[in-house]
């Protein structure tokens, strides 16, 4: 059995008299690519925040890579990668600039700054572009570089929020690739995505609904389960019943 490196019990997450979070309970896997879907305003992102110790939960058990959300939100950050949705990379910086910005950040050593930064560049094939500015790259190759970044260090568990926004078809199947290629390596992906079809890449994904996860299991048994074809199907039934 691989190891738990996300633990949630019963997370609850208050704003005021607003629920956003409303009693969570999963866990999440080593090496294991974990979907976490829901619409707009379902409380997803301030799940994430609390996942990856930007804030903390109002009450519950939340343990991410060992470490306790609550009350150990600085060694959480140590341990993750994290690429939002908004492009986070600088454009002013150069991309070989940004890699070592970012690698001084994650407290690598100048050596180890050296040798992952020649390892990306080789990988990503990014060797033409090294001396570019960030402004200068179309969108798919700044996606593609910032998720390399955010995995520079090696964490445990990457957190990916709309990864694949506005990019084309063939960039997103790439992107694809990038990601089985990190789990492979044993470090947890925990992504947020639109495109159901995605969802069907992951190991097992959880739907939320008004604050509470409503679905949690493989694509495939979630499919059969709703007797569907697709994981948007299994979407729709749950998020818009009374739809299709």
């Amino acid at each position: 059995m691989k190891e738990k490196v996300i633990e949630v019990e019963n997370l609850v997450k208050r704003f005021g008299h607003f629920t956003a979070n409303d009693r969570l309970s999963f866990d999440v896997y080593e090496g294991e690519i974990f979907g976490f879907l829901g619409a707009n305003g379902a409380g997803k992102t301030t799940a994430i925040r609390i996942l990856s110790g930007l804030s903390s939960p109002t009450s519950g058990k939340v343990k991410v890579a060992g470490f306790d959300a609550g009350t150990q939100a600085e060694m959480i950050k140590r341990n993750i990668g994290y690429m939002c949705q908004k492009f986070s990379l600088y454009e002013d910086l150069t991309v070989r600039e940004n890699i070592a910005l970012y690698g001084g950040i994650y407290g690598l050593s100048r050596s180890e700054i050296t040798e992952r930064t020649a390892q990306l560049l080789d990988r990503l094939r990014f060797r033409e572009y090294e001396n570019k500015l960030i402004s200068d790259l179309p969108l798919g190759l700044k996606q593609k570089l910032s998720f390399a970044v955010a995995v520079l260090h090696e964490p445990r568990i990457v957190f990916l929020d709309e990864p694949t926004g506005g990019v084309d078809p063939i960039t997103r199947r790439q992107f694809w690739e990038m990601i089985y290629e990190t789990a492979e390596r044993g470090i947890t992906i925990f992504v947020t995505t639109h495109y159901m079809d995605e969802a069907e890449y992951c190991d097992r994904i959880s739907i939320m609904n008004d604050g509470r996860i409503v679905a949690l299991d493989t694509p495939s048994n979630l499919k059969k389960q709703y007797n569907v074809s697709s994981v948007e199907e299994v979407f729709i039934k749950i998020a818009r019943p009374g739809v299709g």
